[in-house]
């Protein structure tokens, strides 16, 4: 699978096509200036003894494996054409615990003849693979282009897919476990960048992180490991980060999906027209709440909905008009989310009212499939044969934090150097993303605001979006503008000192033209007046 729209701009990608971008921007004087007109830089040669004869690279473990020139129009992948001439710089990364670096991370570097930016790349949900996809139509923007396996291959872990019974090598590799969420951008990123001076002869100005899903996580992992960069002498890789759709709690990401996987086994099964019916009957109760009648929650938690009135009668089966007693309380556990049942503590919190229509693209089996039970296999009991239906909700949750927890999960708010550098991240998540729970961030912010207080919106921004998917357009919610401006407002707020007040997404799936305004949390867009399908008829109140 490919990804339809690349980035910059955020576009729609299933939990397993997850992927991170980094911006190493060379100085320009404001985002508004036209890219044509923005300062760029010019290489000419492409030979690997360019880049080889590095002391940096060569006491980083570093090693050029090639350099090979691309003319204009010489490589096509899918149904896109590289429209400039480019470098393509191959490298390794050597790494691994305790000083041992018998481990390696592949990268590449593409940069075209002419590059105002540069802009490395990154991977899918479980890694393994080069994100060429997305390169190639960076390239033709301009950018240097970078990209890293995050440590292992797909090639080696069934071709980067999980599934029940399959071994999984990297799950039992620390350093390969570690190196995929938590350390791989800090590897390959250091090299990437001096790559990029050796091949332009200076070195990037402003440097940007700009990752979704399983990237939105590695872009906590970036923030959390402030500290760790300076000590080790390699300075600050990046002035701002962008985090979308974070599963940045991943071990209990994993088990959000088998719980909701159990908890909808089945008579409980929610078929697509049983889930139709409660969207459609929360918004029946609650579209207007924010003063538009548009089939769109702006906030799905002031909306009180009892799914109780959907119940079936006596003589009733259940079918779209109606529930049965079994899929009531299958909607219910989702919404719950995950419960300790030792002390009815939350494991990772429920899905939004809203966000029912989007549930059976994996929440109901696939994603257990595919995430849960290849984890709980591999890396928390090193058992192919291990049963998931036996799990414990108790005990055995302390067994995933012990295990899993402490390699995968980035959920620390300890961002005291982050604060300290002056650095800033923006983090957007969709109200109806079928794949994170919408209050996970959420709730993230509000353990800033317990450390940081009012200073919290000095260095990190919340924006949610309503209808919104995962890193982009929802599919039963096409209306909603599916392309958003947050690296640009980004970039603004780094370089500028301008803190985003308001994001535009634009670009609808079903081909409108309606405009909305995002807001950072807990501001939502309040309607002022005028065409409600256009964004400056709205205030972030």
């Amino acid at each position: 699978m490919h990804l339809h729209n690349p980035l910059p701009q955020c576009s729609s990608l299933p939990i397993s096509l997850s992927l991170f971008i980094l911006f190493l921007l060379f100085p320009f004087s404001a985002l508004s200036t036209p890219l044509s007109t923005r300062a760029s830089t010019t290489t000419t040669e492409c030979s690997s003894s360019q880049f080889s004869n590095n002391t940096f690279l060569t006491e980083n473990a570093v090693t050029i494996t090639s350099a090979i020139y691309y003319a204009a129009g010489t490589l096509t992948i899918s149904s896109t054409t590289n429209s400039v001439g480019f470098c393509r710089v191959y490298a390794k990364k050597m790494y691994g615990d305790a000083g041992n670096l018998n481990e390696t991370l592949d990268f590449e570097v593409w940069l075209p003849g002419d590059a105002i930016l540069n802009l490395p790349t990154g991977n899918s949900g479980m890694a393994g693979t080069l994100d060429t996809y997305n390169m190639l139509p960076l390239l033709n923007q301009q950018y240097a282009v970078s990209a890293s396996t995050s440590g292992h291959l797909a090639s080696a872990n069934n071709n980067g897919v999980g599934a029940p019974g399959v071994y999984l090598p990297y799950l039992h590799d620390r350093s390969q476990t570690l190196a995929w969420i938590h350390d791989s951008i800090a590897l390959f990123t250091p090299a990437a960048k001096k790559i990029v001076a050796l091949g332009y002869g200076r070195e990037a100005g402003w440097s940007y992180y700009y990752g979704c899903s399983t990237g939105g996580a590695q872009g906590f992992a970036v923030a959390q490991l402030w500290e760790g960069q300076e000590e080790e002498g390699e300075g600050i890789l990046f002035d701002g980060v962008y985090a979308g759709s974070p599963g940045f709690w991943y071990s209990h990401l994993a088990l959000s999906f088998l719980w909701d996987a159990q908890k909808t086994e089945g008579d409980a099964y929610l078929d697509q027209d049983a889930l139709e019916l409660i969207t459609s009957s929360v918004l029946d109760v609650c579209d207007g709440l924010d003063g538009v009648y548009d089939r769109l929650l702006e906030n799905p938690l002031l909306c009180d909905f009892d799914i109780d009135v959907l119940a079936c009668g006596v003589i009733e089966t259940g079918n779209s008009t109606c529930l049965t007693a079994a899929q009531i309380a299958a909607a219910k556990a989702i919404y719950a989310g995950p419960k300790d049942n030792r002390t009815g503590a939350e494991v990772y919190p429920g899905f939004a009212v809203g966000s029912e229509v989007e549930w059976a693209s994996g929440q109901e089996g696939t994603l257990a499939d595919e995430f849960s039970i290849p984890i709980l296999q591999n890396l928390v009991y090193d058992d192919l044969d291990y049963d998931a239906s036996t799990f414990n909700w108790g005990s055995d949750i302390d067994t995933v934090d012990e295990r899993a927890g402490v390699l995968i999960d980035e959920t620390s708010t300890d961002l005291w150097n982050f604060k300290k550098t002056g650095a800033k991240m923006l983090v957007h998540q969709g109200w109806a993303d079928p794949y994170n729970a919408a209050d996970l961030p959420i709730q993230y912010l509000n353990r800033l605001n317990e450390t940081f207080g009012t200073e919290t919106e000095d260095f990190f921004n919340l924006f949610m979006v309503p209808g919104g998917g995962h890193c982009g357009a929802a599919p039963h919610y096409p209306s909603v503008p599916a392309t958003y401006g947050f690296l640009d407002a980004l970039v603004l707020w780094v370089e500028q000192g301008q803190r985003p007040q308001e994001i535009l997404s634009t670009n609808a799936p079903d081909g409108s033209n309606r405009t909305r305004k995002l807001c950072p949390w807990p501001k939502t867009a309040s309607y002022v007046g005028g065409d409600v399908d256009v964004w400056t008829s709205y205030e972030c109140e």
